[in-house]
Parts: C-alpha cells; structure tokens; sequence
C-alpha cells in the first residue's frame, strides 16, 4: 500500500502516571490522543485535536492531574473507549496511509503495548518519524535533548499547557515544519521518475 506523504500526523499522547511505581492492579494507559496535521510542502499546521480516551486499568491520579490539567471526571465525561479511539484515527485522519511522527519513541512503544494488551488493530502505518532523534542529528547534537529545549533552542515559545497531548502535538508539529522547510531545495517529482 502507497504511503500518502502529502501530509504528517504529529501525535502526541498523555498516560496515567504516577510519582512512583503504578499502584497495585493499575497500569499506564492512554487518556489523551493529541493531534496535529502537519502540510508537508508548506510546512503549515492545519489543525489540532484532543480525543480523551478513558482509562480501562487505572484511575487519573492527583499527580497525573497536576502534570496535564486532565481529570478523571473530564475524561469520563468527555473520553472514549481505546479501540473506538483507534478506530477514528484510520477513519478521520487515514492514519494506516500516513506516516506519522511523535517525540521520542514513548508515544510509539505506548500505542504497540496498549493495542497488543487489548487486542485492538494498530491504527498506524510502520512510517514512523522520531523527531526528537530527527532534531537532534539535524542540529549536530552529541545527544537528545527535550522538546522544551529543542523549542528554546529555536527560538520558539511553547504554546498551550505542556503535557497537554494537543498542546505538545502542536509544538512538536512546529518544530518538524522547521526540520522539513529547512531542506534543500526539492526535486520536483518529474525529476524523481517512478523508481
């Protein structure tokens, strides 16, 4: 199946956590997809959305509250289930025919684990973008560093709440944008041929 690489679905998402080690029977599950659609030529943010997911196997603790601003009462309310949430990312977004890209390799091995637990199809394709790696090379760095650090070291100001999983999406979108547009100059896809 061709990948469509018109667009980039930046995903960020946020999990139960706690100060320490999970309480006893809980574990860390998804309660918030955070999406951005990123144009790759132009390198524009077209939008951003925060599907909650409700929590099958724990509860959203004080702590976890006090890092992302999200409730158990909000994401009860306002959440769906984990499988309908996979379920509306290859309907709405086509995420199956998209690569997709995330900081770090938590959001990735998050989903893998959560959809193996659950038995529920793995709603991306095997294109997967690290940009926290990606940044890194592009900037010479001798390690990775943050997505807090990475937007200073831009000049750019984080916008919205951090470890908001809509919020970060956005952010993170931003700073792909400047990896892509600082490319040199494309060939055009004439040029490329059908090899």
């Amino acid at each position: 199946m061709a990948r469509k690489l018109d667009q980039i679905l930046v995903i960020d998402v946020e999990a139960t956590c706690w100060p320490g080690a999970p309480p006893e029977g809980q574990e860390s599950e998804i309660i918030e997809i955070g999406i951005c659609t990123l144009e790759v030529a132009s390198g524009q943010r077209l939008d951003k959305r925060s599907i909650l997911v409700k929590p099958e196997r724990s509860k959203i603790s004080e702590f976890c509250t006090q890092l992302t601003s999200l409730t158990q009462k909000q994401v009860n309310k306002q959440g769906i289930s984990f499988k309908q949430a996979c379920s509306l990312l290859e309907r709405e977004y086509i995420s199956k025919k998209r690569v997709w890209a995330s900081y770090g390799e938590y959001d990735r091995n998050l989903f893998e684990r959560q959809c193996a637990l659950r038995r529920v199809d793995y709603p991306f394709s095997a294109g997967h973008i690290n940009v926290k790696s990606l940044f890194g090379i592009m900037h010479a760095l001798p390690y990775e560093v943050g997505m807090a650090r990475a937007m200073q070291m831009c000049g750019l100001e984080i916008e919205g709440h951090h470890h908001r999983g809509v919020d970060d999406a956005w952010n993170i979108a931003l700073l792909l944008a400047k990896l892509i547009l600082n490319r040199s100059t494309p060939h055009s896809a004439h040029d490329l041929g059908d090899s």
